[in-house]
């Protein structure tokens, strides 16, 4: 078994000092080196849903960091029209359009690949763009398993390319404002951090099985996922729901609440152990296809006794904190709490009941610019850009180690959750102590040829 603790220290370090030549920079990488002002091309592969949003933010940073979104791709076809009349709207160029994100990886025009695909497309289709020599900014969570989120890390150092996840909280002015005043003290020791996700949602229904649409390259869309008849309720936005291509809402919009969290407790490494129980509660099971639960509790351990608890609630439910949370984090010090919504932060006291910091709104200001601030909203793509920029994986606020420590959060939480029992974590090695079952799922059986290779 390889120990992980040098694999770690590596994706804190990152490139930096890496010279052309034999210490692990390839002439494709070199390629990819972009110049202040040259323009950079990015290709959107995912186009539905979160992708809409990929797709005007990039337009949106047109003038201000000289890109363009030259290439969409998606394996269902029926949206190019849609998004392409974005494109050409927002900046007056038509993009292209592709069904195979391997003709994207293939295009040397292409500089950055930007995914809002499914997750269980999220590892390969970075992998496979690192080879190419493409910076990516990856959705969350990175990755659909453990194996997965490592090799890409292996990938984006190995071609030396920049790989940002889209964690945009780490880009708030405000939300970075509350992480340093709690890591400066400001409300003791923090010993717990705590995430929320009460997001009710109701039952998606049930379909039977029938052939795919026309616009639909289903092989494609399946990919490393295993083959199955093409179900209508298995597909957009409803593939959150099963095992196969998501994680639920723990790993859905629980991803964004658990980086906070691990952020704010100031942890780059895995927890020690985790237990996650739940349920699929307040909905027939057999008139809803969903297989993930809609209420779920999980707790992690780490090394030093420090504990980061997890709560996602699917149904009807009461927010929590003086700020109503429904979706945000609150952490615990030993003086104090301190409570986290969208960019609203404020820290209380002991026993006080009126904070005595916080803030309340987004401040308009730039985040470590290189060049311009961005436009409002923006921020954590324009930090990815001036990265690829400046060739420093440092500058990224959020890189694929951090993301993947991250991501693997709920993932380890399903793995209990599934397995119905707490599991020891060793970090350092990737693998569970004496469990080999818990290990198996670790990874997953791929369908050639979309393979996530050992061997990046």
């Amino acid at each position: 078994m390889t120990k992980r603790r040098d694999f770690i220290k590596k994706g804190i370090i990152g490139t930096t000092g890496i010279a052309i030549g034999g210490m692990g920079f390839s002439s494709r990488s070199y390629a990819s080196i972009i110049g202040a002002n040259d323009r950079i091309n990015i290709a959107v592969i995912g186009i539905r849903g979160q992708g809409g949003s990929h797709i005007r933010t990039w337009c949106r940073l047109k003038e201000n960091r000289n890109v363009q979104v030259m290439t969409i791709c998606d394996a269902d076809e029926q949206f190019f029209t849609e998004r392409s009349n974005t494109v050409q709207e927002m900046t007056g160029l038509r993009p292209e359009t592709e069904w195979d994100m391997r003709e994207v990886f293939d295009d040397k025009k292409i500089d950055v690949v930007s995914f809002a695909t499914p997750n269980h497309w999220h590892a390969l289709g970075t992998i496979w763009a690192c080879q190419a020599g493409k910076h990516v900014y990856i959705e969350k969570p990175c990755c659909h398993n453990i194996f997965e989120g490592r090799k890409m890390i292996e990938a984006a150092r190995k071609y030396n390319v920049r790989v940002q996840v889209g964690f945009q909280n780490r880009s708030i002015s405000n939300v970075m404002k509350a992480i340093k005043f709690l890591h400066e003290g400001g409300i003791g020791d923090v010993f717990m951090a705590r995430g929320l996700c009460i997001k009710p949602r109701d039952s998606f229904g049930i379909a039977e099985d029938t052939a795919p649409p026309d616009t639909l390259h289903y092989d494609m869309w399946l990919g490393p996922a295993p083959w199955r008849p093409y179900n209508e309720k298995r597909l957009h936005y409803n593939w959150h729901w099963f095992w196969d291509t998501g994680n639920g809402d723990t790993g859905n919009q629980g991803p964004h609440q658990f980086d906070i969290a691990r952020w704010g407790l100031n942890k780059h490494e895995h927890p020690v152990s985790v237990y996650s129980a739940g349920g699929f509660y307040g909905i027939d099971p057999d008139e809803c296809a969903q297989e993930t639960p809609n209420t779920q509790a999980s707790l992690f351990k780490y090394r030093d006794g420090k504990m980061l608890e997890f709560e996602t609630r699917g149904r009807y439910s009461n927010d929590e904190s003086n700020l109503g949370i429904r979706i945000g984090n609150i952490f615990y010090g030993s003086e104090g709490y301190l409570e986290i919504n969208g960019d609203t932060w404020k820290a209380y006291h002991q026993r006080e009941e009126e904070p005595f910091a916080g803030s309340v709104a987004q401040e308009e200001e730039p985040a470590e610019p290189v060049y311009l601030a961005a436009p409002g909203g923006t921020e954590h793509y324009a930090n990815f850009i001036d990265a690829i920029r400046a060739g420093k994986d440092e500058m990224l606020h959020c890189d694929i180690f951090e993301g993947f420590c991250s991501s693997a959060l709920p993932l380890l939480a399903n793995i209990s959750y599934r397995l119905g029992r707490e599991l020891k974590f060793m970090g350092d090695y990737e693998k569970f102590a004496n469990d080999p079952e818990a290990d198996t799922m670790l990874g997953r059986r791929y369908r050639r040829p979309y393979v996530v290779p050992e061997e990046v």
